[in-house]
């Protein structure tokens, strides 16, 4: 399912910069150049061990989508360059009216359990249109893959707990909203208070009242009594409007009535004050009170730093509200994706009528941010017990058969540390065709498919890996010919420059 949030032309959703350099390939003629552009990362966020890979979906429908429209292009012909003049030719313009994508697109798909340096989408294509496409790719990538990932951390300790998003109101913007809730149901949520997003995506959709309900009558059990009478199949009340202890007694009570009327009082919800303390004495009142499979809703800025300390102090709540800090992935606002060209194919000669490939790297003094080159891919062994290690290759390279064959990966850290897979290692190639020649061959799954790959991913994990304090760094490297292959080109670039 796509984004249906705008039916506007999302086209000149990039930066201008793409545009100029689509405007410089096309005015020296090498627009139609075939190019290679990989997007990934360089660290895992949170300081966690791992990364859910997201927004394929919404990368999928913006391909899809992608044209310039008649008002697009009027836009582009109001701009004007330091001397006043129109910063683009009307006949680039007139190539823009008809432009379609025709590249080749790889990716992994959503919910798969990623690291840093692996290319999460993989562009290959005329120059000019791998450049148009950058910007909005790794917006769409960026963001929905963060927000998984937090999302799948607090799946992992609230264990078999309700896991609930809460984040609408403290979104950034409409937009950031939607895409949060999804991303944060396919990372291990379990509903959504966004009820827009229930609607578009199919998440499940929960929700209470607020203080505000309360407040509007005399007082508090008036107003949980009037609220079990209008609402008997959805009632979880929220009890700390006042005095939280009196509002679980008066809770109580209101329990007793939807029994005596068939009904069940489901939850009540704590948002405020010591809720390890609130919801001990909670439990005691409801379970005293017969209400044993009464559950306990808690909310207030929780992320997975307080709710393990909540589980360490033994609180009683089974059901957690997450909202700011899941929704603007509050610890760390971006995921730092990075998107670089890695291999040019030469003009066709006599002596190779497709033509050459040229690998391209960039350098830095940041050993961090030096990229790799080469038309890569992404084999990830496993064993019995779950994921072994990821070897990044390249699919070029003669030398890699796609029949099994003994392979070697070295660290990139430390080219001293080196591991060998025999012929026989199990293993599965991570990028899948999405597009080709601008045409979707992917079949996209339902969002709850998604949600469940990336449980089944994280089973796959060791327990170090998931932890998050110190993460065990999960093994990914070069193959032995990419890996000298950068080398050569390091040195090479170095001397000439």
């Amino acid at each position: 399912m796509t984004n249906k949030l705008y039916d506007t032309s999302l086209s000149l959703l990039t930066d201008l910069y793409q545009v100029t350099m689509a405007y410089g390939y096309w005015k020296s003629g090498t627009a139609e150049k075939e190019a290679v552009f990989n997007l990934y990362f360089r660290k895992n966020p949170f300081g966690g061990g791992f990364t859910i890979a997201c927004g394929l979906t919404n990368v999928i429908g913006f391909i899809e989508n992608f044209g310039f429209s008649k008002k697009d292009l009027r836009y582009l012909r109001s701009l004007t360059g330091s001397d006043g003049l129109p910063l683009f030719e009307e006949a680039f313009l007139d190539y823009l009216a008809t432009l379609k994508l025709t590249c080749d697109i790889e990716a992994m798909p959503e919910g798969t359990v990623v690291f840093p340096n692996e290319p999460l989408v993989r562009v290959r294509g005329p120059i000019l249109q791998c450049q148009l496409i950058e910007t909005p790719l790794l917006n769409l990538i960026n963001f929905e893959s963060l927000i998984a990932t937090k999302a799948a951390r607090l799946r992992l300790v609230v264990e078999q707990d309700i896991l609930l998003e809460f984040g609408l109101r403290r979104a950034q913007g409409v937009d950031g909203g939607m895409t949060a809730s999804r991303a944060a149901y396919i990372g291990g949520c379990d509903a959504t208070s966004n009820v827009l997003a229930g609607k578009l995506y199919g998440i499940p959709v929960r929700g209470t009242h607020a203080h505000s309900w309360v407040m509007s009558f005399e007082n508090e059990l008036e107003a949980f009594l009037t609220y079990a009478n209008v609402m008997p199949n959805n009632i979880t009340l929220l009890v700390d409007t006042y005095d939280t202890i009196q509002g679980v007694r008066n809770a109580i009570e209101t329990g007793r009535q939807l029994k005596r009327q068939g009904h069940k009082l489901s939850a009540i919800r704590l948002d405020s004050g010591d809720l390890a303390y609130l919801s001990i004495e909670a439990r005691k009142l409801l379970d005293e009170a017969g209400f044993t499979d009464t559950a306990i809703v808690a909310s207030n800025d929780l992320d997975e730093t307080i709710i393990t300390s909540l589980k360490q102090q033994g609180a009683k709540i089974n059901i957690w509200g997450v909202g700011t800090k899941l929704v603007t992935a509050f610890d760390q606002p971006a995921l730092g994706g990075v998107y670089k060209l890695t291999a040019l194919r030469h003009e066709p000669s006599v002596r190779a009528s497709v033509g050459e490939w040229d690998y391209k790297m960039k350098l830095s003094e940041q050993a961090i941010k030096i990229s790799t080159p080469g038309i890569q891919q992404v084999r990830r062994f496993r064993n019995e017990q779950g994921f072994v290690a990821d070897m990044i290759y390249d699919e070029s390279n003669a030398r890699i058969a796609p029949t099994p064959t003994p392979m070697t990966m070295i660290d990139p850290l430390d080219f001293t540390k080196r591991r060998k897979f025999d012929a026989d290692q199990p293993y599965e190639d991570l990028l899948v065709p999405v597009f080709r020649s601008g045409n979707c061959v992917y079949e996209n799954p339902d969002i709850h498919t998604i949600r469940n790959r990336v449980q089944t991913q994280l089973a796959g994990l060791h327990p170090g890996v998931k932890r998050f304090v110190n993460p065990h760094t999960y093994p990914v490297g070069l193959e032995k010919h990419l890996h000298e292959l950068k080398t050569e080109l390091i040195l090479k670039l170095r001397e000439g420059a």
